[in-house]
């Protein structure tokens, strides 16, 4: 038997899925500290607290197999209860409670107040911007928005995180400011949807004006976008990114597809002429810009010339970076009524294929890249290398630099200009100048 008090219990956090989880989890993380709770992220605990993912098969699959493995620990008596909450638990939460009952409570995507009440501890308003980060010291993403209005036919989100809410622009300053006194040099802006920020509360797309109050945080040097939807962008913030240095000549843009009738199954909003219109205007506007998208292939009705179609425009618009993942068939998607009619050996083929095109394209443009000088921020030790970042790369999912740790000392979190003498397809290796 145990014989620890409750004061004493440690919490376990285990973050599974997105950015946007990861910064749930901090919140999450940054309440129990502020009531006194012992708290750690994936670590051992007396209590575990799983933040699922359930946004396609796979992360389904993931946060169905860790339950398992915690709920098997709680049966062994190594930890004492399990919750789950995110987006597997709020779409899922009748089936979960049926197949694994022994889980002792499940929560939505907006249920953080009554999850902490089961944890022993009282949500607090007053803790704008406060939270426990679990990224390296030097960045942390900041999370302007919640759920999403989009139609997307593919897409599960709104019926886990709900409809779009935008956070006002003094809170996130705050926040900006506390992680900035923290330590936090880079800021990687997040939501499911950046460029519908403000519509709902100040009646206008509003992104530019928050880029234009984040600059002005002192400590923070680089800031960098991600998930722009292409649809309605607000093109101020072109000219922002352009001639505001702390904004990062770089956007993540998933686009999907470029074949104007899957845009229309896909409920895009967007055509081939009008997707690569925005394209051209990002370039015009921004000419260094680096442009990182993502892409679906197997959607149904992705026809052999339909795909043709994506590979001929991948190899023309040569993207600095590019994902690619196959088609997941979702309930309660307007797409779950269309046949999902392509194999599933058929569509990691094409994911190899486009991917095979992007490996020859990141090599050729990392070729140009040898003899010129970055400015870069340092992530960590790896080996006998420092491993960075350029402004043109964001954390976990672009481009690393390395810089040999046989001859020099680089601290981590720390900007140092790097002279590129080598490049492979996703790496560049340079020295200190």
């Amino acid at each position: 038997m145990r014989t620890k008090s409750v004061g004493k219990k440690k919490i376990n956090i285990v973050t599974l899925g997105c950015s946007k989880n990861v910064y749930d989890s901090e919140v999450l993380m940054g309440q129990l500290e502020a009531n006194g709770k012992q708290v750690v992220h994936e670590e051992k605990g007396d209590v575990v607290v799983i933040n699922t993912c359930g946004f396609i098969d796979n992360a389904k699959e993931e946060s169905i197999n860790t339950i398992l493995e915690y709920v098997d620990l709680k049966n062994q008596g190594v930890v004492e209860k399990v919750f789950v909450t995110g987006c597997l638990s709020e779409r899922y939460k009748p089936d979960l409670i049926r197949e694994i009952p022994d889980v002792d409570q499940y929560f939505g995507t907006r249920d953080l107040p009554i999850l902490l009440k089961h944890l022993g501890a009282d949500y607090k308003h007053e803790l704008v911007g406060e939270r426990l980060t679990t990224t390296p010291k030097h960045y942390a993403y900041l999370k302007i928005s919640e759920g999403c209005d989009r139609p997307c036919s593919f897409c599960a989100i709104p019926l886990m995180r709900g409809g779009h809410i935008s956070t006002p622009i003094e809170k996130l300053v705050i926040e900006a400011q506390k992680l900035a006194k923290k330590g936090v040099k880079e800021l990687i802006l997040i939501a499911q949807d950046l460029t519908f920020y403000g519509l709902d509360i100040y009646k206008k797309r509003a992104l530019g004006e928050l880029l234009q109050e984040l600059i002005k945080v002192e400590g923070i040097e680089w800031i960098r976008l991600h998930y722009a939807f292409p649809t309605g962008f607000p093109e101020d913030v072109l000219d922002i990114i352009r001639t505001e240095p702390k904004i990062c000549n770089y956007i993540d843009i998933p686009l999907q597809h470029i074949n104007t009738e899957l845009l229309k199954a896909m409920k895009r909003g967007t055509t081939f002429e009008k997707t690569n219109a925005l394209l051209d205007k990002f370039r015009e506007k921004v000419p260094d810009m680096a442009i990182r998208t993502t892409l679906i292939v197997g959607f149904p009705g992705e026809t052999e010339e339909r795909f043709e179609e994506l590979k001929q425009w991948v190899r023309d618009q040569r993207f600095d970076r590019l994902g690619c993942f196959t088609y997941s068939h979702e309930e309660n998607t307007t797409a779950y009524v269309l046949e999902d009619n392509i194999p599933d050996e058929v569509k990691q083929k094409r994911v190899e294929e486009i991917m095979e095109i992007q490996q020859q394209i990141s090599w050729e443009k990392n070729q140009e890249k040898v003899g010129k000088i970055f400015k870069c921020i340092f992530d960590r030790k790896e080996g006998d290398y420092f491993v960075g970042r350029t402004e043109y790369d964001s954390p976990d999912v672009d481009n690393t630099v390395l810089v040999s740790a046989k001859d020099v000392y680089i601290s981590i979190g720390e900007f140092a200009n790097v002279k590129i003498t080598s490049a492979e397809d996703y790496d560049l290796i340079g020295e200190l100048v």
